[in-house]
């Protein structure tokens, strides 16, 4: 792959494992400098960072920001640009996740869905933006998932949340449009295959006296057309277009990537 991206720096927020690693890892081969965010030990990060600078030629550093706490984003971002040279990406794409009818919903996992998968994004877009238009170049790109979109029943926080990221994602764009090179979009992904999905499937199965094979096709997949996940390694391929010179134009979009899902 042509490193198209050699020279730029990358912070993936959520990118220790699952979706994050992988786009992460797609910016990587692509040239660019990475800093890695999430809650592992120091041992852990070491190990993961070094693995990415050896594989990919790139230098890679680590944050373990609370992004609940706007403070230690803003230094996260900051850090970002002084350990690596300047911030030319940015991937806001920590979530967490939490499943109940709204009248029994805690308020306490309504506030930390809201505080991690929404207002983290904007602490750190609003910390991110000054390099770049110092710069005159910068991407941002926001994990919406189709829950951007559409939304399932018992997620209340998170398809709150998430249908505030995209239409944090237009306001960006907007405001962005005549500011230099500096764009903003939303990746819509439907499931994908990541070890967390993974380790759900045998306990889902046991859960309900099915198949894991059912779990995948009547469950999880049940509204996603194709009736196979997305790939990591697509959503890394939408994110790395999304940072090329030929993606200028596409801005405050929400892209979706989820089989079919929000065709219906």
């Amino acid at each position: 792959m042509a490193k198209m991206l050699a020279g730029k720096v990358a912070l993936i927020t959520g990118s220790t494992q699952g979706i994050g690693l992988g786009m992460l890892r797609g910016l990587a081969e692509a040239g660019a400098d990475v800093m890695m965010h999430g809650l592992v030990t120091a041992d852990e990060a070491k190990t993961k960072t070094s693995e990415i600078a050896s594989e990919f030629g790139v230098q890679c550093r680590h944050s373990a920001a609370d992004v609940t706490k706007p403070a230690e984003i803003r230094n996260m971002v900051k850090s970002a640009h002084d350990e690596l040279g300047r911030l030319d990406i940015l991937v806001n794409n920590v979530g967490i996740q939490y499943v109940s009818p709204v009248h029994t919903f805690p308020e306490d996992k309504w506030d930390a869905i809201i505080a991690v998968c929404l207002s983290s994004a904007f602490h750190s877009t609003k910390a991110a933006l000054p390099f770049m238009l110092e710069q005159g170049w910068g991407r941002i790109i926001n994990t919406g998932s189709m829950h951007a979109l559409v939304a399932s029943p018992y997620k209340s926080a998170y398809n709150a949340a998430k249908h505030g990221i995209a239409g944090f994602t237009k306001t960006v764009g907007l405001e962005m449009a005549q500011k230099g090179n500096i764009t903003c979009n939303a990746i819509c992904p439907g499931y994908v295959l990541t070890d967390l999905i993974r380790n759900q499937l045998e306990d889902t199965a046991k859960a309900r006296g099915i198949s894991k094979e059912k779990v995948i096709n009547d469950v999880l997949l049940a509204d996603q057309p194709t009736k196979r996940f997305v790939r990591v390694e697509e959503v890394a391929a939408l994110v790395r277009h999304l940072c090329s010179d030929d993606a200028a134009s596409i801005t405050g979009a929400c892209l979706s990537i989820d089989g079919g899902w929000t065709a219906r």
